[in-house]
């Protein structure tokens, strides 16, 4: 072998050798230990512990009706009025979950499942401090609560990151609750960014494989730096337990949804007022659209901004304020983020060509509030809100559906309201109110065929000060009898 080649091997030999001893600068590599930043982020971590009183109003205790004036009547009362009174009519029905502290001063976020109709919210720090919590503001579409605390010193506050930075493969931290055991630390990696699970029209989840299990919903995932990226909310699990499947809100979306919390009590997000669905490979070849892209209008809210701005059915939205929309799906987390109010252009494929139109957005709130209002007063006709009840006239396919028949005349609870008073004197969907006892002297009754004339009965209660409306009631099992209900407030 000549010199020339035996130094070449050799300075190849050496430069081999440099490679595997010093690590690539750009890699992180695996982390000997968690624990220094486990010890600085744990103070900033809570559990939470709610508390659900459920009124158990009403016994299950059948309520039966008797004939006037029955001589088992006094006695047939007492029993059941002493069943009731055995009965529990208040239980309390906890939940855990975990929550981590975003401001000194005393504001803590959570999950809004984790909060749920609690009646009482109590967070446990990590140095054994329990506090009374207030909700501040919840948003359901998120899945976020904020809550405050009146602490005796200043908070551990944990600091934001940015999530869009986080790549699929980087370390993370997820400290919580699982299963009421407190301040547990687990590790992982994100194993996929932008995950729809179909739990809302936002979902754009962090998926990761740290060891996720129930309570932990709330708790903060932290990456590297010791940044919040994520809040922990679901998992999938056939077991029940962890499968190394766990799913968290971005940092980037829950940030703006947090800080109107916080300040109002409530979120405000932009409306468009376009139904959308999916651009397919067929759509987008008959349309003549260079690739799947876009969200595709399948229709638009009369008077909305869109129907005002010209956006018509049928119109594929390319572009949002600039943004580009790549799938149906990032339209109405881009527009939700938008400020109410704001002018921004649209960029839509329609006829073969790209056309720009501008729209000033509304707020999707208010659209909802008026649209359930609408809603209810349509699918809700007489409905008597103070006793609980829905009345309608008796229809040949309600007649069917009840199994009433043709000689029964009256009107027919629909739906009674649970934890109402007609529920407690045990109206049900089915009963057909017979007549109203039109004066209690004489218990003359007055036979009615629409509802319209038991509201105008309350009405007239109500203007002579009397409070009890009584009615001759046949009840879907059968049995006929009388039903006071009291109408004042």
């Amino acid at each position: 072998m000549s010199i020339f080649l035996k130094k070449f091997f050799s300075y190849l030999s050496i430069l081999i050798l440099f490679i595997l001893i010093i690590p690539p600068t750009n890699s992180r590599g695996t982390p000997e230990t968690f624990s220094d930043l486990a010890n600085e982020l744990l103070p900033g971590v809570v559990n939470i512990s709610t508390t659900q009183i459920i009124e158990d109003k009403y016994s299950n205790t059948p309520q039966f009706q008797w004939p006037p004036g029955s001589p088992f009547e006094d006695m047939f009362r007492d029993f059941f009025d002493m069943e009731r009174n055995n009965s529990p009519r208040k239980r309390n029905a906890t939940s855990l979950g975990s929550g981590f502290v975003i401001d000194a001063s005393g504001y803590i976020v959570t999950n809004n499942h984790v909060i749920g109709k609690a009646d009482q919210i109590e967070v446990l720090f990590q140095d054994e401090t329990k506090l009374e919590a207030e909700l501040i503001g919840r948003d359901p579409k998120v899945d976020i609560a904020v809550l405050k605390v009146k602490p005796k010193k200043r908070l551990k506050a944990l600091k934001w990151g940015d999530s869009s930075k986080s790549k699929v493969g980087d370390w993370v931290l997820a400290i919580g609750n699982p299963f009421g055991l407190g301040g547990t630390v687990t590790a992982g990696i994100i194993s996929a960014k932008s995950r729809d699970i179909k739990m809302g029209q936002y979902d754009s989840f962090i998926q990761t494989d740290a060891s996720i299990n129930k309570g932990n919903s709330g708790g903060p995932m932290f990456n590297m730096d010791g940044e919040v990226i994520g809040i922990n909310s679901a998992i999938y699990s056939p077991s029940g337990g962890s499968v190394g499947i766990g799913f968290a809100i971005p940092s980037t979306m829950a940030i703006d949804v947090i800080e109107q919390l916080k300040k109002f009590g409530k979120t405000s997000r932009g409306w468009l007022g376009v139904r959308i669905q999916t651009v397919t490979e067929e759509i987008a070849e008959a349309y003549g659209l260079d690739g799947v892209r876009g969200a595709l209008v399948a229709s638009v809210e009369n008077n909305s901004p869109s129907f005002k701005s010209g956006v018509k059915p049928g119109d594929i939205v390319l572009k949002f304020d600039g943004k580009d929309i790549k799938k149906d799906r990032d339209l109405p987390r881009v527009v939700a983020t938008t400020k109410v109010g704001k002018n921004v252009e649209l960029e839509i494929w329609r006829a073969n060509k790209i056309i720009k139109l501008k729209v000033k957005l509304g707020e999707l709130e208010t659209f909802e509030k008026k649209a359930k209002a609408n809603t209810e007063k349509k699918n809700t006709p007489n409905r008597i809100e103070k006793l609980g009840i829905q009345l309608t006239k008796l229809t040949p396919a309600l007649r069917n559906r009840f199994a009433i028949t043709k000689d029964i005349k009256g009107v027919l609870i629909l739906n009674v309201d649970k934890n109402s008073i007609a529920y407690e004197r045990g109206l049900k969907s089915g009963d057909v109110i017979l007549s109203i006892i039109d004066n209690y002297a004489s218990q003359s009754h007055k036979d009615i065929s629409a509802p319209i004339e038991i509201i105008n009965k309350i009405k007239q209660l109500k203007k002579d000060k009397k409070t009890i409306l009584l009615l001759y009631v046949k009840h879907f099992k059968g049995f006929r009898g009388y039903v006071p209900l009291k109408i004042d407030d």
